[in-house]
Formats: structure tokens, sequence, C-alpha cells
């Protein structure tokens, strides 16, 4: 039996405490490259537990038989997909996320690459609450009317900041300013990695700010099953029109889900 000092008992101390740390840091942050802390020599080379990871975002997948540029899910299903291009004040889009949740939807967030760059909680905040999250090009403009290598830059941009963030680039690839992408765009959104655009068949037109009840007016005019409708993050409308859409929506036996679930 090996005799405790108040020597080795210290060292034995500072060595659990460097372990703990060791743990803590693997944990918190996922490209953490330091060496781990020395393992005892009478410890088996597989006893150490792996370093926690961040969970990876789910990656964007081929559709056969669906077109390049998406517009709607299925006719058949009594769902529909809510998308909601991503910027704005944070506080609304938790706002969004949390009363979506409440009422049991997931929703579709196309996130603007400034915006991640900003606030870069939000690209998890979406992912833990069920959502799907995607690219709408990294500064919002008109993605169409750019030259080749401009707007490949926009989409690849954007791409990487939800890789960096998130482990992917993201389920869906939306154009900015358009409501469907060019043949280039579309060519340049398949080199990127997405292998079809997202569109949609519904326009809630909550971007001219025309007050809750007309937001909700204007979506329950079109929507019907497999749906893709657009809306908007960080306009106030949005966020009280929410509510009441989600439950006339119930009331038709439609369900909001995200846009993988609907093409599933």
């Amino acid at each position: 039996m090996v005799r405790v000092t108040t020597t080795n008992r210290r060292g034995v101390l500072r060595a659990g405490a460097g372990l703990a740390a060791g743990g803590a840091l693997a944990a918190g942050c996922g490209t953490d490259r330091a060496a781990p802390p020395p393992t005892p020599s009478s410890a088996s080379p597989t006893s150490a537990a792996p370093a926690a990871r961040p969970p990876t975002a789910p990656a964007p997948r081929a559709y056969p038989g669906l077109p390049a540029q998406i517009t709607h899910g299925p006719r058949t299903r009594p769902q529909v997909a809510l998308t909601f291009h991503g910027q704005g004040d944070p506080a609304l889009t938790r706002a969004v996320l949390t009363e979506a949740e409440r009422h049991g939807a997931r929703l579709t967030v196309l996130a603007v690459g400034t915006w991640l760059d900003e606030h870069p909680d939000l690209a998890r905040r979406v992912l833990d609450g069920g959502h799907d999250l995607g690219n709408h090009t990294q500064r919002h403009i008109s993605v169409n009317e750019m030259a080749e290598a401009d707007a490949r830059r926009e989409i690849t941009d954007c791409a990487e900041r939800l890789r960096r963030l998130t482990g992917s680039i993201g389920t869906w690839f939306r154009p900015s300013r358009t409501p469907t992408a060019s043949p280039l765009v579309t060519r340049l959104a398949r080199a990127a990695g997405y292998p079809h655009v997202l569109s949609y068949d519904v326009d809630s037109l909550d971007y001219t700010r025309p007050g809750a009840a007309a937001v909700t007016r204007t979506v329950l005019a079109t929507v019907r099953g497999g749906s893709v409708v657009s809306l908007h993050l960080g306009y106030p409308d949005t966020v009280a029109a929410l509510p009441d859409l989600l439950t006339q929506l119930g009331r038709r036996g439609l369900r909001a889900v995200t846009t993988t679930e609907l093409l599933s």
C-alpha cells in the first residue's frame, strides 16, 4: 500500500482539479484542440469517456422527384411550413420561436449571414427548439442581379457561418430579395451543397407592416395542405399575428411543421 503524505495528497488534488477543468473545456467548445490531461499509467487506454461535443445540425438532402426549386410540399398532407426570413431584432426572433413552440409548431428559419455574425447564439436557439435552419445569403441583397463570383460568395459566406456555428451549412437555401432563384443562382446553390432552392407559394406580405390581423387574413386566404408560407423575423406584426394564425390553421386541420418534415 502506498502511504499518502501531505505532499502527494496535494498532487492528487491538483490532478483531480486539472481533469475536471479539462472536461469542462471539452464540453463547452467542440473545436478545443488542447491535449487531454495525462491519465494514470494504471488506467486502461480505452477507459476515458470521449469529450462531449455540441450536436451537428442536419445537412441538406436531395428529394428525388422534386424540382430544383421547391414551392410547396404534398397537397395530400394536413401540414404547412411556416418559413421565416431570418434577420432583425433578436428579441422578436425569440418571441416567434417561443410562441411557435407553445403551440407545438415547428418553423423554418432562413438566416442572413450578417445577422448570424451579430447574434451567433440564435443559430443554436433555432435548432434547440426543433426548427429547421437554412441559408438566406450573407448580406440579403438582390442575389439574382449579381455577377457570378459575387453571387457565389453570398451563398458560400453564409454557408460557412452556419457551418462554423452548427457544424452544417443548413438544411435549405433561399435566395434574397426574390421569391425564386435564377438558373445561375440555382446552379451556384447546388455547387455549394444545396440540392434544392426553397421558394414558397404563400406570401404573408408581413414586411409591408399591414397589422397582425391583415397578416393572418393574407395567409389564410390562400394557404392549403402542403403550402410553404413566407414570413419574416424582426416585425412586431408577425409576432402578434402568430398565435391567431396557428390557432386558425389548427381549426382547419393544418399543422405547422418544418420544411424537412413537410417533404419527408
